[in-house]
């Protein structure tokens, strides 16, 4: 079926259309899983609609960029705007297709299409990323099983000779992607893993059932807690509660504990709380678990090598954005931008120029004669 003779009796450019084509129709497809998979929906039922209207779609509004381009970017029922990223992820996923094919047909059709499963994942993963700050574990488990039955099924995935080699691969690219990461959020998580807010004096702290008001910011608790030992700490010289009132008390809140002091209690059960206090000390994570996982289904993929150098490269990239965030003044941007999206552009650029990187790194390393 992937018999490169067999694929070159049609027009090279031929299959470049096709990869493109279809790319635009699978990413029809992300779009969905991109939108239900966070909300815990299935991406099989019901059919899609809009989530305004509630209108099934028909197929004649559901042709990938041409429907979007034709109702500019409305519902065709009850002109309810619909998202530019719908038409971006159906294009982009088409656009990675075509060049997917076009780098790596000549070598292997199959490596094209493993390359553009890889891809798809990448672009699911980024765009939730952004809007949720989370990778679904059905990515990256996901990725880990494709990735490493992929390379069972298809050694030239890793450039092995054998099969058991290409296993090999894959699974060390598993275990130093997971690992590297992991070491890493625990590494800064011991040495950066709190951060103290110095504030004016006497200022209000307010914690709702989902939300901590700081002066001026309002931060969701889930942007705080990751783990339950991560907790905020403070000095309240006052403290009020629904039913009770402290004076000059330690307050550490964890998700399912509050301490006031000696005394504890189920935050479920404080649904609304004041603090007034000078400082707060709140729990930062620079990366979380489903970055660990995300990197072990990409080393699944493209090998350790590969995974070292988009770790590299990845915070190369997160500091030159972070950094033009700040001098843009939008620091409050550089803050919640997740690290997933860095970790797919890297290893993008890995696949693509994988030969020119080694071919560079060798002659960096290898001393002159």
């Amino acid at each position: 079926m992937f018999d490169k003779e067999a694929w070159a009796l049609v027009p090279f450019d031929f299959w470049a259309l096709t990869f493109f084509v279809y790319g635009c129709i699978f990413g029809s497809l992300l779009n969905v899983i991109i939108y239900r998979v966070p909300l815990g929906q299935s991406i099989v039922s019901p059919r899609s609609h809009c989530p305004k209207c509630q209108k099934l779609i028909p197929w004649y509004y559901n042709i990938p960029i041409i429907s979007w381009l034709q109702l500019k970017g409305r519902c065709a029922f009850c002109g309810t705007p619909i998202s530019i990223r719908y038409f971006l992820v159906e294009f982009l996923t088409g656009v990675v297709y075509m060049t997917s094919w076009v780098s790596f047909g000549d070598q292997s059709a199959m490596l094209a299409i493993i390359y553009c499963v890889l891809f798809s994942g990448f672009i699911v993963a980024t765009f939730i990323d952004f809007e949720h700050f989370i990778i679904p574990d059905e990515i990256t488990f996901g990725g880990m099983v494709v990735g490493f039955l992929a390379a069972a099924a298809f050694p030239v995935l890793h450039g092995a000779a054998s099969r058991p080699d290409s296993i090999k691969e894959s699974a060390i690219g598993m275990a130093v992607g997971g690992g590297l990461v992991y070491a890493i959020l625990r590494g800064g998580k011991l040495l950066f893993g709190r951060k103290t807010l110095e504030m004016e004096h006497d200022s209000k702290l307010i914690f709702t059932e989902t939300d901590l008001h700081l002066p001026g910011q309002v931060v969701p608790f889930e942007d705080i807690f990751y783990r339950k030992s991560d907790t905020i700490v403070f000095h309240a010289k006052k403290l009020e509660l629904v039913d009770r009132c402290y004076k000059d008390v330690l307050v550490r809140l964890r998700p399912d504990t509050l301490e006031v002091d000696d005394e504890k209690m189920n935050p479920e059960d404080v649904p609304h709380m004041e603090a007034v206090t000078d400082k707060v000390v709140l729990p930062q994570e620079a990366m979380g678990l489903g970055d660990v996982k995300f990197m072990a289904a990409i080393g699944a993929f493209i090998g350790w090598p590969g995974v070292v150098f988009s770790l590299m490269v990845s915070s190369i990239i997160g500091s030159i954005v972070g950094v033009s965030l700040v001098l843009m003044r939008k620091q409050e941007w550089s803050s919640r931008l997740p690290y997933g999206p860095y970790i797919a552009i890297a290893a993008t650029i890995w696949v693509f120029k994988q030969a020119e990187i080694m071919a560079w790194w060798r002659g960096a390393t290898e001393p002159p004669m």
